[in-house]
């Protein structure tokens, strides 16, 4: 075991001590390697970055009520009947006077330019009450003032102001029936929030004729454990027929569909440009092989056994795929990570901004999936050195 450990060290060395001479060839590898792993961290970061915007907009302790068979906001609808019973319901955070944190909303969908392409996309709006900031707790003015109720006042989350035109404290915006002033800036810690506009709901209902209905209620509970006994109390009212989840389930489910297509695409656009990797190091690798068939060949005839080659080999590969892994992991996080962007949830058709994440988890996928290309691109090279006839290979050299 020790012999054969010490023709795995000799033959190693002798590969490494001649990766200089190989320069070329091997750049090609690594950076071939470094380019698969980049695409493939940046895209995974895109899912990665989506999902964690809406999967932090929840709180455990928080419930969202929507009618039964809704989906999402833009589905349901509620009578301002119902949001007095969910707002009495037993369970729900009550303040100091006595008033329930229940935050009856609207949500509707206005068009607004991209600040980047100047296209038109969806942008949510939401009609909220003074319970709303009551609910999220997270949520705080960065800059002007809050909305004042019963006018035609708005205030934007850094992320939609960010990302799209006439968001600027002092802007006037036409909406429905109406013109509305942009009071305000807030920011709730880049939660799916940060992406909407908020303004009375009771001024936006008629702007959109709305009548005095309402789409969602969220609440605030006790706890966490008064979940169970909030929802059952709704959901055995014969006076409602609602669904109730947790904010944190509502959110994690509208970010599934999105999120898996994402690396569904990530991971085929990956397994494409692999093959092409792979194939440049096996180029590479038997470039290698070639070059080195005399020294091989000596080692082999003074009783070196094949298996230390394979290993040798192998070694090399797997050594320039951690290189290559390592340069597109690190381009992708100083390049992606944190980059600001907006795109439709399929679940509102409205635009959500998000930063791309790249996570240490995705730069371990992108390192591991640069070990496989390095396996199988310095596989078959390794197996011709090991079984190259010795004769054959002095006569080559």
């Amino acid at each position: 075991m020790l012999r054969w450990i010490q023709q795995v060290a000799a033959v190693t060395l002798l590969n490494l001590q001649t990766l200089r001479q190989r320069l070329g060839s091997s750049l090609v590898a690594v950076v071939g390697i470094a380019g698969v792993v980049l695409v493939l961290v940046a895209v995974l970061s895109i899912a990665e970055g989506f999902s964690r915007t809406l999967k932090t907009a929840g709180s455990p302790d928080s419930a969202v009520v929507l009618r039964a068979g809704s989906d999402s906001e833009m589905t349901s609808g509620l009578r301002l009947e119902d949001t007095k019973i969910i707002a009495d319901a037993p369970g729900v955070l009550r303040g100091a006077d006595g008033a329930p944190a229940a935050s009856p909303e609207l949500f509707v969908v206005i068009n607004l330019p991209k600040i980047s392409t100047g296209t038109d996309a969806n942008v949510p709006l939401r009609g909220v009450g003074p319970e709303a900031f009551e609910v999220r707790r997270n949520v705080r003015m960065v800059e002007g003032r809050k909305f004042e109720l019963g006018r035609n006042e708005i205030i934007a989350g850094e992320g939609a102001r960010s990302q799209f035109r006439g968001l600027d404290v002092g802007s006037e915006l036409r909406l429905g029936q109406a013109t509305w002033t942009v009071v305000g800036t807030f920011s709730s810690g880049g939660t799916v929030a940060d992406s909407e506009l908020w303004c009375d709901a009771r001024v936006l209902q008629p702007a959109y004729r709305r009548g005095s209905t309402f789409q969602s209620v969220y609440a605030r509970l006790e706890s966490a454990e008064a979940f169970q006994q909030f929802k059952d109390a709704l959901t055995s009212d014969p006076r409602l027929n609602v669904s109730v989840e947790r904010e944190t389930d509502y959110y994690a489910g509208q970010s599934e569909l999105l999120s898996n297509l994402i690396r569904v695409l990530g991971w085929l656009i990956a397994s494409l440009m692999g093959l092409g990797a792979i194939i440049a190091a096996v180029i590479t690798m038997y470039s290698a092989v070639a070059s080195r068939s005399r020294e091989i060949a000596t080692l082999r005839a003074l009783g070196f056994a094949g298996l230390p080659v394979v290993v040798s080999v192998m070694v090399e590969a797997l050594l320039l795929a951690v290189v290559g892994g390592a340069l597109g992991g690190a381009v992708a996080y100083f390049g992606f990570n944190g980059f600001q962007t907006a795109t439709i949830n399929w679940e509102t058709f409205s635009q959500v901004t998000f930063a791309f994440a790249v996570t240490p988890r995705l730069l371990i996928q992108g390192l591991v999936y640069a070990l496989v290309l390095g396996f199988f691109g310095g596989l078959l090279p390794a197996i011709k050195a090991a079984s190259m006839p010795v004769a054959v290979a002095l006569r080559e050299a």
